[in-house]
């Protein structure tokens, strides 16, 4: 039997998220005891209530969100096969914080796990930043983030999609963000603030598809990876 490992961070009321973001709102919309009078049984129902912003939790960004471009795909106009597939996940957890990571490093990475990468493979890189951080203010600023070279480095390998464990794969140092750009260019897409401990350093199938909101331009995600 395949093994499914949940890829995807809690979504709470207090959960860090990308600073300009909407936070992350939960209430309780209606009880069982306020349901129950409607029946003439015993039955009653609950329901939560929540806000997110399209690039909250663990979500992938659309092309709108990284193009201006007024013809650029908005999360629900995106392709399925963009969100599943086959896939490694790399560590580059040694990477210092705040600094970037090159193609050197992936190079180093994608030697040391053993693995290989297909043109059309998704790819992961585990920075460890969630398991440091997850639910401090470290997790917004204290990470390694993609360079140039390590943007060259995607496109290079013909990786379809990509992710990592942080709230951008940029370096959050950077003014400049290559690597959002280079998913501009290139149409590449990305996932953030995913959980990729458990499958560092393995190749496994990807399953990712995010919420079809009309217009969004990224998508709140259930990523999983399946591992036999």
């Amino acid at each position: 039997m395949p093994r499914l490992i949940d890829l995807s961070q809690p979504i709470y009321e207090t959960m860090k998220v990308y600073p300009g973001h909407l936070k992350t709102v939960t209430f309780q919309h209606v009880t069982h005891e306020e349901t129950a009078p409607r029946f003439d049984s015993e039955f009653s129902f609950q329901t939560l209530g929540f806000m997110l912003n399209d690039n909250g939790p663990t979500h992938v960004d659309s092309f709108s969100h990284l193009d201006p471009d007024p013809n650029a795909l908005t999360i629900d106009q995106m392709g399925l096969d963009l969100f599943y597939g086959p896939a490694v996940c790399l560590d580059v957890s040694h990477v210092p914080e705040m600094t970037d990571i090159t193609a050197e490093h992936l190079d180093e990475a994608l030697a040391d796990s053993g693995l290989t990468i297909n043109p059309g493979d998704h790819c992961f890189f585990y920075t460890g930043t969630y398991d440091k951080y997850a639910a401090t203010n470290e997790y917004l600023t204290n990470f390694a983030g993609l360079g140039e070279s390590g943007a060259k480095w995607i496109v290079d390998k013909g990786i379809k999609t990509f992710g990592v464990d942080s709230p951008t794969p940029d370096n959050p140092t950077s003014k400049i963000y290559p690597v959002h750009l280079m998913c501009r260019y290139e149409k590449k897409t990305h996932y953030e603030n995913l959980i990729l401990t458990e499958v560092v350093g393995t190749k496994f199938t990807f399953v990712g598809f995010p919420l079809k909101v009309v217009g969004a331009h990224g998508g709140p995600t259930r990523a999983v990876a399946i591992v036999d």
